[in-house]
């Protein structure tokens, strides 16, 4: 295992299979309780890794998933993990609305509060769909009572990213004055370009001596939490496959589908891990984002 001095967060978006973002042109939303569910039985999965592993960790957590397994959302509580948002329908933030995106926010929060009987104070949006076309999302992520974040990947992709934001975390103080915590999505530096390493379909692609690699290099041995991320649908290769789904997203969405869960098995013993409140725990933050910086697609100021 990796010398180190902070803890990491391994985090799950617990989402199904067929409400990935980039299926949403051939699955409907009012489509997806015609399709059989996974969910459940892969989130059961990766609880008995991590209670095997003697660890706690984070769950972002749909709404739309939390409504209709409600007993899977108080058996994730019961083991002791930490529950966050993962939002309500899955809809990237930058195509709803101010107004859907806080009924939806608030609607996720209070079916979850309502199962665990505790608050929720954090979120991930959708694909990290908080941009710079949907900075809005923050000052109701704060107005909601969420006080961290972990939304912003400091990259660049054709779906989401905020290249040249912090890749630390850091405060950010939004348009209204209001202040939460961020924690964005790992990247290393290679040839002085942010390369993604948070897990996702990136681990499922890379090799795993890649992934490790640049994890490691990222939190500079050991000296600065990282965050690692999965789907329950990342180790299930039995999944259903989507019909008249574009190739590429079929090439994301299935590459070694085989491989995730020895992975993330060896991943477990190769670096510590905790939750987001654990990892954040570590951290004193040194770093302040003034929003009006990326709204005016400037570079990110920090002071």
């Amino acid at each position: 295992m990796e010398r180190s001095t902070v803890t990491h967060a391994m985090t799950v978006d617990v989402e199904d299979y067929y409400q990935v973002a980039a299926f949403f042109d051939v699955v409907k939303p009012e489509d997806w309780e015609h399709w059989p569910s996974r969910v459940e039985a892969n989130t059961d999965r990766l609880l008995q890794l991590f209670d095997e592993a003697g660890i706690k960790i984070t769950f972002f957590i749909l709404g739309w998933v939390a409504e209709r397994h409600p007993e899977l959302v108080k058996r994730i509580h019961a083991q002791g993990h930490e529950i966050a948002s993962h939002g309500y329908s899955h809809r990237l933030i930058y195509t709803q609305t101010p107004e859907l995106f806080r009924e939806e926010t608030s609607r996720s929060k209070r079916i979850l509060e309502d199962l665990t009987g505790q608050p929720v104070t954090g979120y991930r949006a959708a694909s990290y769909s908080i941009t710079r076309q949907s900075l809005w999302a923050l000052d109701i992520l704060a107005e909601l009572g969420f006080t961290w974040d972990s939304s912003i990947f400091p990259t660049r992709h054709d779906n989401y990213g905020i290249p040249g934001s912090p890749e630390e975390p850091y405060r950010i103080i939004t348009s209204s004055g209001a202040e939460l915590t961020e924690f964005p999505l790992t990247t290393a530096k290679v040839l002085g370009q942010a390369v993604p390493a948070a897990g996702g379909g990136y681990f499922r692609q890379y090799p795993y001596a890649l992934s490790r690699w640049l994890f490691r290099k990222a939190s500079n041995g050991g000296q600065k939490p990282q965050i690692f991320y999965l789907h329950p649908w990342e180790i299930d290769p039995e999944q259903p496959r989507i019909p008249n789904a574009r190739w590429f997203s079929r090439f994301r969405h299935y590459t070694n589908l085989h491989r995730c869960l020895p992975r993330l098995e060896r991943m477990l013993t190769d670096f510590p891990f905790g939750t987001m409140s654990e990892s954040l725990g570590t951290v004193k933050l040194a770093k302040t984002l003034d929003l009006r910086d990326l709204e005016g697609e400037k570079a990110p100021t920090t002071a």
